[in-house]
């Protein structure tokens, strides 16, 4: 039998920190990229159209893992179990669930990513990334948004999320390949 190897709680973060400091960076060199080639207004909706696919296909996975569960596609659900889709640890200093107003929210303390724009003096081109957020809960159920009441690269000193639900109108903005979709998250724009 192999020997297992162990690393410590720190290594394991550190190691995870390392690989979103490179998806920032990688978020950041493809937006840069984009607006250089196709100036800014269209640079950003290439942006947000890759950002919507990707949120997509992020919250219609967490949606099948739920549904293997025998549970419904309901925001209680999202991220149950197996169907988790970030990691516990690395991406941010800490997350918690708070409650404002009798509002469930939650909050996440030192995106790693929100760092690495803020070192390139990037936030308003990284903070396009996101936009994930609410992509990835209609790609879950079309019926509800994550959005953000709070935003790390809009200056803010963490990030805090609610859980929205969408109207039909918003429903149908998103999933027209020829609408702007931000409005969704009013707090990112």
């Amino acid at each position: 039998m192999p020997k297992k190897e162990m690393i410590s709680m720190e290594e394991a973060k550190k190691e995870v920190e390392l690989a979103s400091r490179r998806v920032g960076l990688l978020h950041l060199a493809y937006a840069e990229t984009l607006i250089e080639k196709f100036g800014e207004e269209k640079g950003k909706e290439i942006i947000l159209a890759a950002i919507k696919n990707y949120g997509l296909k992020v919250g219609k996975k967490v949606k099948q893992e739920v549904e293997k569960l025998g549970e419904k596609a309901e925001p209680k659900n999202y991220g149950i179990k197996s169907s988790r889709n970030l990691p516990k640890f690395g991406m941010n200093d800490k997350v918690e669930e708070v409650e404002v107003n009798g509002e469930k929210r939650l909050r996440a303390y030192g995106c790693v990513m929100a760092k690495v724009w803020k070192e390139y003096g990037k936030e308003d081109i990284g903070k396009l990334y996101c936009y994930v957020d609410p992509a990835k809960y209609m790609g879950f159920n079309p019926k509800y948004k994550m959005i953000h009441t709070k935003n790390l690269p809009s200056h803010d000193e963490f990030c805090e999320f609610i859980i929205e639900e969408t109207t039909e109108k918003e429903r149908n903005e998103f999933f027209d390949e020829n609408s702007d979709w931000s409005q969704l998250d009013e707090k990112l724009k």
